[in-house]
């Protein structure tokens, strides 16, 4: 098994200290490496020397040093929050799908209608959870990608949304909405819009 993580930054931190309490002592006068050499006998460690010794002149270090120490326990406990569920993965999933749709151009150039059909099909080979990415294997095979506009995939997508609900158990949504529910992007100036084809008569 590796090793903590918060160890090795634990025993990092005492070579640094020892390490630099080396060196400072070659750069202080005789009577602060004496007091210096005091704290740290006492101390017993690097890390309790230097704080003692940089603290003892200044009380006010001592309000300003707990200010800056991490709180390791608080820290590790937010690194250590439960991992994301299959539900919680699949809306987010969905909600970057949907909005993909509604950024998608009116009129995509063949670019952009070979990306969003690439999408769908890696989707289907890597998504994390396995079960769900070979159904939705299947479902490209009964359903393959409409993206011949915005309100073509918007469309398509709330279908085979649709499909993996009913699947599911879970209520079906009226696509009449899908625009209504999942909306453009709200960006200054439309900056996050796609910039499609400006081909009129470019072939679907």
């Amino acid at each position: 098994m590796s090793e903590n993580p918060f160890e090795a930054i634990r025993k990092s931190c005492d070579s640094f200290g020892r390490c630099f309490q080396t060196h400072l002592s070659r750069f202080l006068p005789a009577r602060c490496e004496d007091h210096l050499d005091k704290h740290s006998s006492v101390a017993g460690n690097s890390k309790a020397s230097l704080f003692s010794f940089f603290t003892a002149s200044n009380p006010r270090a001592v309000n300003d040093a707990a200010l800056l120490t991490p709180d390791v326990n608080a820290l590790e406990k937010k690194i250590t929050a439960a991992p994301l569920t299959k539900e919680e993965l699949g809306r987010a999933t969905w909600t970057l799908l949907h909005t993909v749709a509604a950024q998608f151009p009116d009129i995509p150039t063949r670019q952009q209608k070979r990306d969003v059909k690439e999408l769908m099909a890696i989707l289907s080979r890597i998504y994390p959870c396995k079960e769900c990415a070979d159904h939705f294997k299947e479902v490209l095979k009964s359903n393959p990608v409409q993206a011949g506009s915005q309100a073509e995939l918007s469309q398509w997508l709330c279908h085979v949304h649709n499909i993996v609900n009913r699947s599911l158990g879970k209520q079906i949504f009226p696509c009449q909405r899908v625009n209504a529910r999942w909306g453009k992007l709200d960006c200054l100036d439309r900056s996050c819009d796609l910039q499609g084809s400006t081909n009129l008569n470019f072939p679907v």
